[in-house]
């Protein structure tokens, strides 16, 4: 009876996760993309070289990735590496699917301020229930837990921090008003991620993750 309880868990777990990711991947694509907004982190890497090179972000994302999963995998353990497997590759997955197959454009070039809110509140509140249950979506998720249980500074607020560094770089291929824009946007998402992902734990408890 127990074992089927902790399945059952795992696979709300699973669940959760994948809508977190799905909601991500549709707003990376439909409001980030379609309206040069940049993003932080790796995807924002990814991101912008599907904008320099063309590189698919699906593949990019993945192997950024990698080295940090190793690194996951001795630190966190099986089932948060497990976790962080299933929500990274749905998210390239899902983004993948997307830029292939989906025929929506949301075009909002005339109301950034709109676009950089949508994709704060979208993005933030995903990355918060994939966090919130247990995984993360790729490398800087992880840096951004390691670095926040560390330090005592929120999840978001790490988040952030290493989003800026990213976005730094977006000044090389982006104008000056669209970087501001995505800064604002990656502002509200660590708002949202730290409200959805510690909300209702302990202020000690940066990391939802590392309770599971």
């Amino acid at each position: 009876m127990r074992r089927k309880e902790e399945r059952i868990q795992q696979l709300q777990q699973v669940a959760m996760m994948l809508v977190g990711t799905f909601l991500m991947a549709f707003c990376y694509y439909h409001i980030n993309f379609q309206n040069n907004l940049a993003e932080g982190g790796f995807v924002g890497l990814a991101l912008l070289g599907k904008y320099a090179f063309d590189w698919s972000p699906a593949v990019t994302m993945i192997v950024l990735d990698i080295p940090i999963l190793i690194v996951a995998m001795f630190v966190k353990g099986r089932k948060f590496l497990l976790n962080t497997v299933i929500a990274a590759v749905s998210l390239s997955v899902f983004y993948d699917i997307f830029e292939q197959f989906s025929p929506l454009v949301i075009d909002l070039k005339e109301y950034m301020l709109v676009a950089a809110v949508l994709a704060g509140i979208m993005t933030g509140f995903g990355a918060g229930i994939v966090i919130r249950f247990g995984g993360a979506t790729g490398g800087d998720d992880i840096l951004a837990l390691f670095l926040s249980k560390w330090s005592g500074f929120t999840v978001g607020t790490m988040f952030f921090i290493l989003d800026a560094v990213v976005l730094l770089l977006s000044l090389v291929y982006l104008p000056i008003a669209e970087t501001m824009y995505t800064i604002l946007a990656v502002s509200i998402a660590g708002k949202m991620i730290t409200w959805i992902a510690t909300y209702g734990f302990s202020k000690n408890s940066v990391s939802v993750a590392a309770r599971n």
